[in-house]
């Protein structure tokens, strides 16, 4: 096998979503061992880091190192300048060139290293292997122990894999690969007849890990990161908008299914009671939408786009499915242009692949113009940047209205200076 750290270089897509997904929560710790081992799948921590810009900052550098391959020096670079803006002493490794090449190493290996293994342990999910195999990753002082689980073969759902997982310490380079059968072990490097030693989960009194396994190391990276999808979405708010923006982009298609199923429900509860006050993320602006808007003067708190319950029913006031008066009074004419609500309920899908994106810098509020293509028209829905919102306690980007408009409609738009940032032009 090559050096695991060109493999490590070479990001791809599974890896930078697990990477992704950490950073529904940045937190503040004094020390590496503050979290639990799992926590590791859906959130980010640097020991010693404790001030929240600090720890944005430092996400951004491990997300450029991820995504974009980047090497050590690189990521070090990035270090050394994120230290000095952010003011941050007292960490472990500062003070020697020495010191500072171990604490970065550290932090790079370690995040590269968890998060290929938990995007490889997606892939071997999703091709359904009827082995995994241990392999060892060939380093110059090997584990005696590691060495003995090279080649082992085992199923996915065996008990071995929930605590002995590589990497299974503080630079281990091992790795899993996947099999269907005997000879499919053989191919990749294992042995179809190894077994397990006796004694094989026993506890190092030492590290309270399995024997073998460095303490912190005795879990399955990745293991609990599909059950955190929509927990993830709500915490955006803690992310500056772009990487929050892109933690959402990273997301698996699967979410937008599952967000419009509950979407769907809160819609129905929204046209048939009262106003609540109540409110649901339904998705995220993409971080070209944000940067466009930063160009123009336009600051964004948070990528996330929500919908209220008011926002509900004022688009679909007057229609015959609002079945419950609202708190306004019902004295406005009938809505003659409100979108189909069954298209309506769907726009956790909808706000990922808009025909057209506008944006409207000069209001008073700024806000986005999302145009989408339907049977008989264009709908459009007006999200208004950074809106309070009561129960949320915090702004959001909110659905102010939604309706049919034509194709005259979006030219005058565009005639009295709203700009078009994405999608295909209109003529």
């Amino acid at each position: 096998m090559a050096d695991l750290a060109v493999i490590l270089r070479k990001p791809f897509a599974e890896q930078v979503a697990a990477w992704r997904l950490r950073l529904a929560e940045l937190r503040p710790t004094q020390k590496w061992d503050d979290v639990s081992p799992q926590f590791h799948d859906r959130g980010f921590m640097v020991a010693g880091a404790t001030k929240a810009e600090l720890l944005a900052d430092l996400a951004k550098a491990v997300d450029k190192a991820i995504a974009e391959g980047r090497s050590l020096e690189e990521f070090r670079g990035d270090f050394r300048s994120i230290v000095e803006k952010n003011g941050w002493h007292g960490w472990t490794g500062e003070g020697t060139t020495k010191g500072e090449a171990w604490r970065t190493r550290v932090i790079y290996r370690t995040n590269m290293a968890t998060t290929y293994a938990a995007g490889r342990r997606a892939q071997l999910l999703a091709g359904n292997f009827a082995f995994w195999v241990y392999r060892h990753g060939g380093s110059r002082e090997p584990r005696i122990l590691h060495l003995g689980w090279n080649g082992l073969a085992l199923p996915p759902d065996h008990a071995f894999w929930a605590t002995h997982s590589p990497p299974n310490g503080w630079g281990c380079s091992c790795y899993v690969v996947g099999a269907r059968t005997a000879a499919g072990i053989r191919r990749v490097g294992g042995d179809p007849a190894k077994t397990l030693a006796d004694g094989w989960q026993a506890l190092d009194p030492r590290t309270r890990a399995p024997k073998g396994i460095d303490r912190g190391w005795g879990y399955a990276p990745g293991a609990t990161v599909s059950d955190l999808i929509i927990a993830q979405t709500e915490r955006l708010p803690h992310l500056p908008a772009q990487i929050g923006a892109s933690a959402f982009a990273a997301m698996p298609p699967s979410r937008s299914d599952e967000l419009s199923r509950r979407f769907a429900e809160f819609v129905d509860r929204a046209l048939s009671s009262y106003v609540q006050q109540d409110y649901m993320i339904i998705g995220a602006l993409k971080p070209e939408w944000i940067k466009d808007a930063a160009a123009r003067g336009i600051g964004v708190s948070t990528a996330e786009i929500a919908v209220t319950d008011r926002n509900v029913q004022h688009s679909f006031r007057g229609t015959p499915h609002v079945t419950a008066p609202t708190t306004r009074p019902a004295a406005r004419a009938p809505k003659v242009d409100a979108l189909d609500l069954d298209w309506y309920k769907a726009l956790p899908r909808h706000v990922e692949n808009p025909r057209a994106v506008f944006l409207d810098a000069n209001a008073k509020e700024p806000v986005f113009f999302l145009v989408f293509d339907l049977p008989d028209g264009h709908g459009k829905l007006v999200i208004e940047v950074d809106t309070p919102v009561k129960k949320a306690g915090r702004p959001l980007n909110t659905v102010q209205t939604g309706r049919v408009v034509t194709l005259d409609d979006l030219l005058a738009d565009l005639g009295r200076g709203i700009l078009q940032i994405a999608g295909a032009a209109f003529r």
